[in-house]
């Protein structure tokens, strides 16, 4: 079976999307960015590591995704992969049919966000494209092995019962392939306590117990959890009552405050991007040192908080652009850590730059590594497994022979 998968992901206003094949130096990747505007544009990676900037003028979701296949055509992609964020308690990867399609589109409550935006590119690529496999991916499906005391909330039942409010994390894909990779390069393949650490604009941390997830920090929503580029994560929910009782806000204001407006981007009140924190922080700015203070200091209460679903911890993956990319961060969250016996190493958490791998830990202790996420990858995998199980033949059971007297 060909290895060829087209994934898609798409938001409002944006569609990513990769040709995934065996090799990932093969990979073809871009961004339609602006839909809907006289600005909309494709910038990409081509064949050969080429670059591709294209100007599509008012396209809209359909016309960027045949104007993407138009140009991928020849590759022959055997499937189609849509990373869809919520998929409420669907388990795994899933043939995107009416009772699937539907089933997203009753998750969109829960991700209003989001799953409107997929559900376009779903229609579009299904009616540009009916012949191929198209196969839904949830960000929330490797998140469904948590137990009831970790995804419940203290609240009412009726609401768990009737309105489907209880835990469900997101970043799955991604925690997903760096808990298999990484515990692949310890040694101890889907074995063991692991705790990783997804790094980026958007950041949550899950415990994962023998390749599957225990824990994880995001909530009903992406917002709940550490603190990212522009999202709170964790604040007193009272503060909504508080700010609609003092300022007169309604709570679709809070709700924006909440999402679009705090995290690394409200404490510093100068950006949501690490490396321009970590930049004006050297240059004496308080409020962007603080900012990085509390993101690392968040971010090891979370992971220590999540270890209390590990028997045992063997190690520690760090992932996402932050997590990739910046040694600080790593150094710092660890600090606030001493208690569990990492012990990193200096050097080797210096050493290492953007897209690679290694272990960062002095030899002592649980594991420390870095794992270059692969979501995209990850997403191929899945839809490739799924359309295998599709093309399987169906083994009848043979009738009982007849004795012969």
């Amino acid at each position: 079976m060909s290895t060829s998968v087209l994934v898609i992901n798409c938001g409002s206003s944006s569609i990513k999307y990769a040709l995934v094949s065996e090799r990932r130096e093969d990979r073809i990747f871009g961004l339609a960015e602006n839909l809907g505007s006289p600005e909309a544009r494709i910038k990409g990676i081509t064949t050969g590591g080429e670059a591709l900037e294209l100007s599509i003028p008012n396209a809209d979701h359909e016309k960027a995704l045949e104007t993407i296949l138009e140009r991928l055509a020849h590759h022959n992609p055997q499937a189609i992969g849509h990373r869809v964020v919520h998929g409420g308690t669907l388990t795994k990867a899933e043939l995107l049919t009416p009772e699937i399609i539907e089933r997203i589109r009753e998750a969109t409550p829960l991700a209003p966000l989001h799953n409107p935006a997929h559900l376009v590119g779903i229609d579009a690529t299904m009616r540009l494209f009916p012949h191929l496999p198209q196969i839904a991916v949830f960000d929330t499906a490797f998140h469904q092995t948590m137990p009831s005391h970790a995804y419940r909330y203290a609240l009412p039942k009726f609401l768990y019962t009737m309105h489907n409010v209880r835990r469900y994390g997101f970043h799955g894909t991604s925690h997903a392939y760096v808990s298999e990779r990484g515990s692949q390069l310890a040694g101890s393949f889907k074995q063991g306590g692991w705790l990783t650490a997804h790094l980026g604009n958007g950041s949550s941390t899950c415990a994962i117990w023998n390749g599957q997830s225990v824990d994880t920090s995001m909530g009903l929503t992406p917002l709940e959890g550490v603190v990212m580029g522009t999202r709170s994560g964790d604040v007193d929910p009272s503060i909504h009552s508080f700010l609609a009782s003092n300022l007169g806000w309604d709570i679709y204001k809070i709700d924006k405050m909440l999402n679009s407006q705090s995290g690394l981007l409200g404490l510093s009140d100068l950006s949501n991007d690490m490396r321009t924190l970590i930049e004006a922080a050297d240059e004496g700015n308080e409020d962007a040192a603080l900012a990085i203070e509390v993101f690392c200091y968040r971010l090891a209460k979370s992971l220590a908080a999540l270890s209390c679903g590990l028997p045992r911890i063997d190690g520690l993956f760090f992932t996402g652009g932050i997590g990739e990319n910046s040694a600080l961060i790593r150094e710092k969250t660890l600090a606030y850590l001493p208690h569990f016996g990492f012990n990193l190493s200096k050097e080797n958490n210096n050493a290492l730059k953007r897209g690679t791998e290694g272990r960062i830990d002095a030899g002592t202790g649980p594991q420390i590594w870095v794992v270059p996420t692969d979501e995209e990858g990850r997403i191929a995998k899945e839809t490739e497994h799924v359309v295998a199980a599709l093309e399987r033949p169906t083994i009848k059971k043979s009738e009982p022979e007849t004795e012969v007297a």
